[in-house]
């Protein structure tokens, strides 16, 4: 592991899939704050202590807290494949700038996509930062398997 930390490539890797999993991480407070300031609940132990009428006005799905999970779902769906595409990538030894071109492209695009759907911006702001974000994978993926295809 030392040793692959002395390689720019690699390091780069590890900064934006540290980014881009920190991104991913604070999704879940975001829900949580969504979940409070929006009084909006869905698990019974979470309004335990409040009465029965309460319970009813608090128990339901809130369209804002139902877009955060959603973004969250997205980044799951996204982020996830990235560290395996992207450490597969590093480990094909490509140029640092193309590196760095696709590390910064790819996480530039999942947070201004996190940004684009918690904030309802109109499409194709969403859509477009979500295909550009999955062709920078595709691109590494492509690399990737022109480096190593065996048949």
């Amino acid at each position: 592991m030392a040793q692959l930390m002395e390689d720019e490539v690699f390091r780069a890797f590890t900064t934006y899939a540290a980014i881009v999993t920190l991104k991913m991480m604070l999704m879940g407070p975001m829900t949580a704050y969504f979940r409070i300031t929006r009084g909006s609940f869905t698990n019974e132990e979470d309004v335990a202590r409040k009465s029965e009428e309460e319970k009813k006005k608090l128990l339901k799905s809130h369209p804002d807290v139902e877009r955060v999970q959603r973004c969250h779902h997205n980044d799951l769906e996204n982020v996830v494949p990235f560290f395996f595409i992207g450490l597969l990538y590093a480990l094909t030894g490509p140029e640092l700038s193309t590196a760095l071109l696709h590390f910064r492209a790819f996480t530039a695009f999942r947070i201004f996509h996190t940004i684009a759907y918690i904030n309802a911006l109109p499409q194709p702001s969403r859509g477009l930062s979500y295909i550009l974000g999955t062709l920078v994978m595709f691109s590494m993926a492509y690399r990737v398997l022109s480096t190593v295809f065996v048949l």
